[in-house]
């Protein structure tokens, strides 16, 4: 009888075209291994390939675990946002969550039908009290009050548990030394003991996801300090660090090339994927596409949120493809140290143009791959791409995909390198994007956000090493963090260790080259 149902439903998506496929528990029993071979056996000769991929939740089908969906564990993610960088990207990325989820700015969800029971997918980030309120898995640290207090004033201060707000009364003073060794040491305790009581309430923690800037004292040093702890706390679990890097020609310290070589150093060490944004590549993209003459934080932040929602959405959202943040590194990252990435986003276009044209698939898709659409400033097209991610959004099928990264690979700007030969991993959610009433950005049916592990990325750090040479030979500001019980030797530690980074980039980059020359004979 079981199998005689396999048949029959085969037979109805064969001429039916049906769309999804949900085993309900009086069938899910027969989703034996013997049951399933023969169902897909019965069914494959009859959908053609791409009509075998485009078929929406496919995985759904051919997994037939539907029927155990009240019974898989959550995968809880923390957000740890440090510093005035850290909290304003922090805010806009919440603001966004609660937005795509139909959260209200005091946690109350009316859709949610399930009050109370945690199984949603959304979980993942937001814990849900019996009442019904959705509290975000968050921690907010600075060392002085000013930009928490933001957050404490601002409209969605409801959302936040006051104790996941955390504040200190002097700040660094953009100094990498005071928020990793003095005024940083006395918080740190705190901020840890706020994360364990967000680690207590998780079923199956994933990993962590972390949002600083390298050029302050906060978001360096005391980042820093806490991903050190992190790892002696939860060595397992994953962190996936946002940083935000000192832009070529806009500077807010004199002191910034310190602080990010020192922090970079730590970064190497204790993140397993980060992904690198810097402010003056968002301001050019502002300028360029959404046409905003003088850019804000807020314009900055909401685009950088963009991004950021999407590398989630696979985790807020049923029926993805990735669906675990180690996915990300077991696909981008192919030695540990060689873990920072280039992130881009299309479209990112106003309201007045949108209303014109309705980008496609292979469109978006080459967008991503235009140097200027890299949020950080470096160009591609120097570098060999080792593996990229790309997240659609929206009205997308696989087929459009396939087409559009087959057009990709025959561009000659596009480079891989020798030994990655596929490069690709590809991910898709129906949802389509959100957009923050009042914002910047047009409401599309489509969107994609593309992560991609490139060699040109020694650029940012060539460029950071160059200037802090400039200032280490001359010793300048130097007294400033030995004053705060900081070593010298650590300096030229963390600058080797740099140099060494950019040798890795460049070997990583040759390596297929040197064996060309000895195996060309072979063909």
């Amino acid at each position: 009888m079981g199998i005689l149902l396999y048949f029959r439903l085969a037979w109805r998506i064969i001429n039916e075209g049906v769309e999804r496929v949900v085993v309900l528990p009086p069938f899910a029993s027969l989703s034996s291994s013997c049951g399933v071979a023969l169902f897909s056996r019965f069914l494959s000769p009859f959908v053609k390939e791409g009509e075998r991929e485009s078929r929406r939740d496919w995985g759904v089908f051919w997994g037939f675990d539907s029927g155990n969906e009240k019974g898989k564990e959550m995968r809880e993610i923390i957000s740890i946002h440090i510093g005035q960088a850290g909290i304003q990207v922090g805010n806009s990325c919440w603001e966004l969550y609660c937005l795509e989820h139909g959260i209200q700015p005091d946690g109350m969800m009316p859709s949610d039908t399930s009050v109370g029971i945690a199984n949603d997918a959304f979980n993942t980030f937001f814990s849900e009290t019996g009442a019904g309120k959705h509290v975000p898995r968050a921690v907010f640290v600075d060392l002085e009050p000013t930009v928490i207090d933001e957050v404490r004033t601002g409209s969605y201060r409801q959302l936040f548990h006051p104790e996941q707000l955390i504040s200190g009364k002097e700040d660094a003073a953009n100094n990498f030394a005071r928020g990793h060794y003095t005024v940083g040491k006395e918080i740190v305790d705190l901020c840890l003991d706020r994360v364990r009581k967000l680690a207590d309430n998780c079923t199956g923690l994933q990993g962590f996801l972390v949002f600083n800037a390298v050029g302050g004292g906060t978001g360096s040093g005391l980042g820093s300090l806490l991903l050190e702890r992190l790892s002696v706390d939860y060595g397992k679990k994953s962190k996936l660090g946002f940083t935000i890097y000192p832009s070529p020609q806009v500077s807010t310290a004199v002191v910034e090339p310190y602080n990010s070589v020192l922090s970079t150093h730590s970064l190497l060490e204790h993140t397993d994927v980060a992904i690198l944004l810097d402010n003056e590549a968002i301001y050019d993209i502002c300028r360029r596409s959404l046409d905003i003459e003088r850019p804000t934080y807020t314009n900055l932040n909401r685009l950088i949120s963009q991004i950021i929602s999407s590398l989630t959405t696979s985790l807020r959202f049923d029926g993805a493809i990735n669906v675990d943040i180690t996915e990300f590194q077991t696909n981008l990252v192919p030695y540990p140290r060689i873990h920072f990435m280039l992130s881009s986003y299309a479209p990112v276009i106003s309201a007045e143009k949108a209303y014109h044209e309705q980008l496609s698939v292979p469109e978006i898709t080459n967008a991503v791959f235009e140097p200027s659409s890299m949020m950080a400033k470096c160009d591609p097209r120097h570098g060999k791409y080792m593996a990229c991610c790309l997240m659609y959004r929206g009205d997308v099928v696989p087929k459009d995909v396939n087409a559009a990264v087959a057009t990709i690979k025959t561009k000659r700007t596009v480079q891989f390198v020798d030994w990655c030969p596929t490069g690709f991993k590809c991910g898709i959610n129906y949802q389509p994007p959100t957009v923050v009433p009042g914002g910047d950005l047009a409401k599309v049916q489509r969107a994609v956000c593309m992560i991609s592990n490139n060699t040109a990325v020694a650029e940012v750090f060539s460029r950071i090493d160059h200037k802090f040479d400039l200032m280490y030979s001359k010793r300048a500001f130097v007294h400033w963090y030995v004053g705060e019980g900081m070593e010298e030797g650590e300096f030229s530690e963390a600058r080797e260790d740099l140099a060494a980074l950019e040798k890795d980039y460049e070997e990583v980059g040759a390596e297929g080259a040197d064996d060309d020359g000895e195996e060309g004979d072979d063909y």
